[in-house]
């Protein structure tokens, strides 16, 4: 009552400008008490203001993950307060003046004693979930439900068993898995080997980039900017990756896949390759020896991409080329052995390698005994081999496509255009 009182005999001044000048006075500091408790609510928020926003970045996430069916959900670039500079200075300012008396205080090491994961941290590591492993168990275990697995090569070095097997699925590229056997090796040293993209420029001849643009402490959850080399009728192909590890005893599931990521801008050169999922499993085995001991490391490989060509014309570019360049990882891997050996500090990415997320070995026999079947397929010796019984119509189809798609000049689309005469005289004469 008394505030409307109040109003009541401003309202009755003698004139207009005189009734101006008394709200001014009257609803001026209300204003200023609001805008200041405006800005600093702003710029020092409780971290139980962020408990809602979490979960709906959490769903949000997962709802623009690839295996969900539900859309996905995104905000325009004005609705953030990187669009407006002024704004983030204005908070970095006020936030450092009000956080250096807030650090003074008693609780400052109790709230992050006491409180879980932080928001980075979080959002880093549904780049690669736990549903992520659980795909890569029923992989390991051939008990994903997907079509049998054909055998395609076995071929083996002194130090090095290598078998592959391919299928291809009713949609999208085909799918390899792969058997590496390495004598005298921990899974230890592979799983930092792997993960070393420093190293691996060494001996991967096809990588000719490679950055980490982001990594959580906590999780190892990595995102990874790739630029690898294509033969010499493509283009260069960019990957931006998401990578994590878990681990069950002795045994380590790596996944890697393409994840989308803003801060990359996209350009038509090199191409970007959005659908990438390249993943293993890394564990003690027994050696070829026979001694009964656990001195062998076992690699399974599960890999497929949509390397923006044919698929007939990748898979024959993947069998003919298969076994020269898994043959380059064995020498690769004795001299990052020899490497560790003489005490060298490890680089950034196999550090990171060595922080997983611990599996319960019981949790991982519920996912094998809970999973579907999977026959693996071995092919008939007696069948003629891959780009024999390729049709005529098939392969120089795919090479007119291959051709027109590249712009490499006339002695590239001529090369190819042989390579195809030469595959289709082959399969008319048989």
């Amino acid at each position: 009552m008394a505030l409307i009182s109040a109003l009541f005999e401003i309202m009755q001044g003698p004139t207009i400008w005189g009734v101006f000048t008394e709200l001014l006075m009257f609803l001026g500091p209300m204003w200023i008490a609001v805008l200041v408790g405006v800005v600093v609510g702003w710029t020092w928020k409780p971290k139980w203001a962020n408990w809602g926003r979490d979960k709906l970045d959490s769903f949000v996430s997962r709802t623009s993950s690839p295996s969900s069916s539900l859309p996905r959900l995104t905000l325009p670039p004005s609705l953030g307060f990187g669009s407006v500079p002024s704004l983030n200075t204005l908070k970095e300012q006020l936030g450092s003046c009000i956080s250096s008396k807030a650090d003074d205080g008693p609780d400052k090491e109790t709230l992050n004693s006491d409180s879980g994961p932080s928001e980075f941290e979080r959002e880093k590591s549904v780049l690669v979930a736990r549903e992520d492993f659980e795909q890569l168990s029923q992989l390991v275990e051939v008990k994903d439900g997907g079509p049998s697995w054909i055998h395609m090569m076995d071929r083996s070095t002194p130090n090095m068993s290598y078998q592959a097997w391919r299928r291809d699925p009713k949609s999208g590229p085909p799918q390899y898995r792969s058997r590496t056997v390495f004598e005298d090796a921990t899974p230890e040293l592979v799983r930092d080997f792997f993960w070393d993209d420093e190293f691996r420029s060494k001996w991967d001849d096809m990588l000719i980039y490679s950055a980490t643009l982001e990594e959580c402490p906590t999780t190892g959850t990595m995102l990874v900017h790739w630029v690898r080399k294509f033969p010499f009728f493509c283009s260069d192909r960019e990957y931006t990756i998401g990578r994590r590890i878990w681990e069950s005893g002795r045994s380590y599931y790596c996944v890697t896949k393409g994840v989308p990521c803003s801060s990359i801008t996209r350009r038509n050169k090199p191409r970007r390759v959005d659908l990438y999922y390249s993943s293993w499993c890394i564990r003690a085995v027994e050696s070829k020896k026979g001694d009964g001991q656990l001195t062998a490391c076992e690699v399974l490989l599960f890999h497929h991409e949509d390397m923006g060509i044919p698929w007939e014309i990748a898979k024959l570019g993947v069998r003919q080329g298969m076994w020269g360049a898994v043959k380059k990882i064995e020498p690769g891997l004795r001299a990052y052995q020899e490497v560790r050996a003489s005490g060298l500090p490890l680089s950034r990415c196999a550090f990171m390698a060595q922080i997983n997320t611990k599996i319960n070995s019981d949790y991982l026999r519920s996912l094998e005994s809970t999973s579907d079947s999977s026959e693996i397929k071995i092919e008939d010796s007696n069948e003629k081999p891959l780009g024999r019984n390729i049709p005529k119509l098939l392969v120089i189809g795919g090479a007119v496509v291959l051709a027109c798609s590249l712009d490499r000049g006339l002695l590239t689309k001529a090369v190819i255009f042989g390579v195809a005469r030469r595959f289709a005289k082959i399969g008319r004469r048989l």
